[in-house]
C-alpha cells in the first residue's frame, strides 16, 4: 500500500511537470490598458471606477459581475478564447498564482490613460507605468517557477494587448470646460503630446521582452451613448470629440510604424478600432443591432448618464444593443471588434492582422 502511494505521487509530479511543459509551449497572452480591456483588477481597488455590481455579467458564463465593463465577455477574453487560451486572470487577483501565471495576465485598470493625471477623479487606479511594473513582477514570480531563460521564452513569445488613449480625451482634456490640459495645449498640441508619451510606452514594453503587440487605437469618442447624451442635439455624434479621434488614430499608427522601422521588426500592430467601432455606430442594422446610439443599461438620454447600476433602465436583449453601457461595447459588439482583429484588411490591421501574426509565428 505504502509503494502504491509512493507510486501516485510520483505520477502527480510528473503529470504537474508535463502540465507545466505544456502550458510553457502555449503561447502567453498579457493585456495593458484601460476599462475597454480591465478584466477585474479595479474590484481590488478603492477606486469608483468599478463594474463589480449587477447588471455588470449579466451575459457572463457565471451570470454575475466579475469587473469586466460588459454584460459578458470583452476583447480580452475573445482573443485569449481566438488563440485557443484560457482567459488571463486579472494581475491582482490572489488565485493568479503557480500554473496559472503560465497563461499570462491582465494588467489594465479602468479610467487610465497614456498621461499620469488621466482619470484622477477615480482616485485609486493603476496607471500604464506601474502595470508596466507589475508586468516585470510577474516575470520575476514566473522565473521562479521555470527558470529565467524559459521565462524570457515565454514573455518574447506571448501576445500583448495594449488599449489606451480614449480616457486621455474623455476623461481628461474633455472632462471639465477649461480643463488644466485644455488651457495648456491647443487640441493638435495635445494629440503630439499624447503620441510623443505613448512613443515611450511601447519602447518600455519592447524593453520588457514583448515582441507581439496589438495596440488599438480609440473608438468612435464622440458617438458613444455618454457624449449623445451630453453634447448631442438630435443624436450626432460630437464634432469636437471626433475630431479628437481623427487626429490621434492617424498619428498613432504612424509613430508605430516609425518605431518597427527602429526596431527593424514589426513588433507592434496598429488596430484601427475607431473604424471596427464605426463600421456598426453608422449602420447598426447591417449588423443585426436595432441601435447604436442608446446604451442597453443606464438611464437619461440614449441611456448615457451615468453609471450603469441596479438602478439603472435595462434592455432585454443585449444580442441587438451595440453599446452595453454610455461608453462600452456589448459582448457581440466586441466579437464584431475580435473578428476584424483575426481576419481584418489592412484597413483594419496594419501591417498585419491576428491570423497573419499567428501563423508566421508557428512557422519559427
Amino acid at each position: 500500500m505504502a509503494c502504491s502511494s509512493s507510486f501516485m505521487v510520483i505520477l502527480g509530479f510528473v503529470l504537474t511537470l508535463a502540465n507545466v511543459a505544456h502550458l510553457a509551449d502555449a503561447r502567453a497572452f498579457f493585456v495593458f490598458g484601460d476599462s475597454l480591456v480591465d478584466n477585474g483588477n479595479n474590484n481590488y481597488l478603492a477606486t469608483t471606477a468599478r463594474a463589480d455590481a449587477p447588471p455588470y455579467g449579466i451575459d457572463y458564463p457565471t451570470h454575475r459581475p466579475t469587473g469586466r465593463f460588459s454584460n459578458g465577455l470583452n476583447i480580452p477574453d475573445l482573443i485569449s478564447e481566438a488563440i485557443g487560451s484560457e482567459p488571463t486572470l486579472p494581475y491582482l487577483s490572489p488565485r493568479l498564482t503557480g500554473q496559472a501565471l503560465l497563461v499570462g495576465a491582465n494588467f489594465a485598470s479602468a479610467g487610465i490613460g497614456i498621461l499620469n493625471d488621466t482619470g484622477i477623479q477615480f482616485i485609486n487606479i493603476i496607471r500604464i507605468y506601474k502595470q508596466l511594473q507589475y508586468f516585470q513582477q510577474y516575470q520575476q514570480r514566473v522565473s521562479a517557477l521555470i527558470g529565467a531563460e524559459q521565462t524570457q521564452r515565454l514573455v518574447n513569445q506571448a501576445l500583448v494587448l495594449m488599449t489606451l488613449g480614449g480616457n486621455d480625451f474623455v476623461n481628461n482634456y474633455y472632462l471639465v470646460p477649461f480643463s488644466a490640459r485644455s488651457r495648456q495645449f491647443s487640441l493638435p498640441d495635445y494629440v503630439v503630446y499624447l503620441i510623443s508619451e505613448y512613443r515611450k510606452i511601447l519602447l518600455r514594453t519592447y524593453e520588457l521582452g514583448a515582441r507581439r503587440v496589438l495596440v488599438t487605437g480609440t473608438g468612435p469618442l464622440g458617438c458613444v451613448p455618454a457624449e449623445l447624451a451630453m453634447r448631442s442635439r438630435n443624436g450626432e455624434c460630437s464634432v469636437e470629440l471626433q475630431r479628437a479621434a481623427g487626429l490621434f488614430n492617424p498619428q498613432l499608427v504612424q509613430m508605430i510604424n516609425e518605431v518597427n522601422a527602429q526596431i527593424g521588426s514589426d513588433v507592434f500592430v496598429a488596430a484601427n478600432a475607431y473604424q471596427m467601432n464605426m463600421d456598426f455606430v453608422s449602420n447598426p442594422q447591417a449588423y443585426g443591432f436595432v441601435t447604436s446610439k442608446i446604451a442597453c443599461c443606464g438611464q437619461g438620454p440614449y441611456n448615457g448618464i451615468g453609471l450603469c447600476t441596479p438602478a439603472s433602465n435595462l434592455c432585454p436583449n443585449r444580442e441587438i444593443y451595440a453599446f452595453w453601457d454610455p461608453f462600452h461595447p456589448s459582448e457581440r459588439a466586441n466579437r464584431i471588434i475580435v473578428q476584424q482583429i483575426l481576419t481584418g484588411s489592412n484597413k483594419y490591421m496594419n501591417p498585419m492582422n491576428l491570423s497573419t501574426i499567428i501563423k508566421l509565428d508557428s512557422r519559427t
